[in-house]
């Protein structure tokens, strides 16, 4: 478990006490779930994660999601599971690079339906944790965060950097804590294919989807 003498208390944008949190996936979340239920924040979590690939994965992903908010009785939203149309929206983008502009784009995709969800259910700060994990680039989603925001007025992104205050290593002793499933691409078939590639040409193992946990 969190040592809660390591947690800070955090206040979100204009005081608002109610916050619906965007999840990637548990690992990037567990961490500020705690950090926020121990700041006495009233959040709500929301997976909506069509990128994430095979189908395999991104139900190992969410279930941990899903276990650690019944455990922290925190609401839970499944925003459904449409890769189809992520496909569809990242078209042309399938070479771009990790960090490039099929990030900007999944982000856009992945943010937009919470900041709608937040705007349809009166919550008026959301974030994500995607910012989080090493994998992506902390301004990138904010700014993508920032614009879905700007559509709905009087609704806020809270691009807060959760990686401070050691938030990295605490985002893994949660995990380990947890033993939450441990990803090792971060979720689409582009990331996958990326890895795997580097993988064979370092002579190692492919991924195995669910064989690795903290």
């Amino acid at each position: 478990m969190p040592n809660n003498n390591r947690l800070v208390k955090l206040t979100p944008p204009n005081g608002e006490k109610k916050v619906l949190v965007h999840c990637c996936c548990a690992p990037c979340s567990g961490y500020i779930i705690d950090t926020l239920l121990y700041s006495g924040i009233d959040l709500t979590l929301l997976f909506y994660n069509p990128n994430v690939h095979p189908q395999e994965e991104y139900e190992l992903r969410k279930g941990h999601v899903i276990r650690y908010a019944k455990k922290k009785n925190v609401p839970f939203v499944d925003a459904g599971y449409d890769p189809q149309e992520w496909l569809k929206r990242i078209r042309g983008l399938e070479k771009a690079p990790e960090r490039g502009l099929r990030c900007a784009m999944c982000f856009d995709m992945r943010l937009e339906l919470t900041a709608l969800y937040a705007h349809e259910h009166h919550f008026k700060v959301f974030a994500t944790s995607c910012g989080i994990a090493r994998w992506k680039n902390m301004d990138q989603v904010n700014a993508c965060g920032e614009a879905v925001a700007a559509k709905y007025p009087g609704l806020t992104f809270w691009g807060h950097d959760w990686r401070k205050n050691s938030g990295s290593l605490m985002m893994y002793e949660v995990s380990k804590s947890e033993k939450f499933y441990k990803q090792e691409y971060c979720g689409c078939m582009f990331s996958m294919f990326a890895e795997n590639t580097k993988r064979q040409q370092r002579g190692r193992d492919v991924i195995k989807h669910g064989e690795n946990y903290y």
